[in-house]
């Protein structure tokens, strides 16, 4: 399968209107066994890649219907040489951005200076972990970063991290010394951005599905009677079936 989606060369400074900001999923490529495993038990290698699979599309699918003309999605993804199994999964009017660096901070501070370098004008990192995250969520945090004076924008998780981190120029500081994969990253981000004399935006609380019990969470949610149906259609229509299979 041919990729079809552009793929950004920082080198090159793509074509990319200063005023339009990058809503910029992080994402690894689906593949059995290399990708939410610590969802495997409830899940198969095979089902957890089909799981993140959703993940995805139905994150870029809250993306892309926040994008209008002041925003665009991308997907910084890892490894080089997967662009081709994105084809299905992100939006057609997606970007690709490779990954970059070797632990997750220099991951998210290079994305975050290879976009800038693009040329967009301001930045919004986003996981993949969080499907439930709505689109007035991401048109919130594209508006907040529109307004005048620096600042950076967070999307908390109940966990202690972030969801989605927000910024108007490279600030390389908001991604050092910072205890990753615990539950005080977002305090710790805080306190980078304080030390920095940034403004802080908060966005509404959501959380990441990442072990047995957030999935056990999510599954509650998509698949009460009491859920909004628009929420995830894809996550909810897979969980749907596994359910159907066996006890989660």
């Amino acid at each position: 399968m041919q990729p079809r989606h552009r793929v950004l060369d920082p080198a090159t400074h793509a074509s990319i209107g200063n005023d339009l900001c990058a809503l910029a999923v992080m994402t690894k490529a689906p593949r059995a066994g290399q990708v939410k495993t610590r969802l495997v038990p409830p899940l198969s290698p095979e089902e957890a890649a089909q799981l993140n699979v959703c993940f995805l599309r139905d994150t870029a699918a809250a993306i892309a219907k926040a994008c209008g003309t002041t925003a665009r999605g991308v997907g910084v993804y890892t490894p080089i040489g997967a662009e081709a199994a994105y084809a299905d999964i992100l939006p057609s009017n997606f970007e690709l951005l490779p990954q970059r660096g070797d632990g997750f901070g220099e991951r998210l501070a290079f994305a975050t200076a290879d976009l800038f370098q693009c040329g967009f004008g301001s930045v919004c990192l986003i996981d993949s972990d969080s499907p439930t995250v709505s689109t007035d969520v991401y048109a919130d945090a594209v508006k907040m970063l529109s307004k005048a004076g620096d600042r950076v924008v967070l999307g908390p998780s109940d966990d202690g991290g972030y969801y989605l981190i927000g910024l108007k120029q490279k600030r390389p500081e908001l991604f050092e010394r910072i205890d990753w994969s615990t539950e005080r990253v977002l305090d710790q981000t805080k306190t980078r951005a304080r030390e920095l004399n940034l403004d802080v935006s908060v966005l509404r609380t959501g959380y990441d599905i990442d072990d047995a019990a957030t999935l056990r969470r999510l599954c509650y949610e998509l698949l009460s009677n009491q859920s909004e149906r628009d929420v995830a259609p894809n996550t909810r229509k897979f969980l749907a079936a596994v359910t159907a299979q066996k006890k989660l």
